[in-house]
């Protein structure tokens, strides 16, 4: 389907991030098995229950706007679960490991982001101002977990990888 409208483009960037949370759920548990760190654990395993809540959240705002979401790959976040798949396959367990995750994780957190804060424009000059709220709770939620992850490197997860 071509892009036409803004309309149309709203439902391309939905359908990509729906497609990059649902890439999130079966990358997160991975990455929570391949940490050495358990609060770096605990963040990715709090971070998979809150995607699932994100992929509910879509699907409640789709049914509410009557819209269908076109069946794509989001390419941006198979590269960056590939790249979390390269750290662990490449990196022995322990702080460096945790350190790349750490890193990986924050890329697609950006992504995440950049893709949310669009839709929520997108969804206030169309004037889906419950699909707004719902993007703008889940911007947030994506901010949030960017912000502990820094935290997690700040607090020693980073320093522990240079001394390793």
């Amino acid at each position: 389907m071509a892009i036409k409208d803004m309309q149309d483009l709203f439902i391309h960037e939905l359908s990509d991030i729906y497609s990059a949370e649902k890439q999130l759920t079966k990358a997160l548990p991975r990455l929570a098995r391949a940490t050495s760190n358990p609060d770096l654990a605990e963040a990715f395993t709090f971070h998979l229950e809150e995607t699932q809540g994100q992929i509910e959240r879509i699907d409640t705002l789709v049914e509410e706007l009557g819209i269908k979401l076109k069946r794509i790959k989001c390419a941006a976040m198979e590269g960056l679960v590939e790249e979390g798949k390269e750290a662990i396959e490449s990196i022995e367990e322990g702080p460096l490991r945790d350190a790349a995750l750490i890193a990986g994780a924050q890329k697609a957190e950006h992504y995440e982001i950049a893709s949310y804060g669009t839709l929520a424009a997108l969804a206030k000059q169309l004037g889906h101002k419950n699909a707004l709220a719902a993007l703008l709770e889940t911007l947030e939620e994506e901010k949030a977990t960017d912000e502990k992850l820094t935290m997690l490197a700040e607090q020693g997860g980073n320093q522990a990888a240079a001394e390793d």
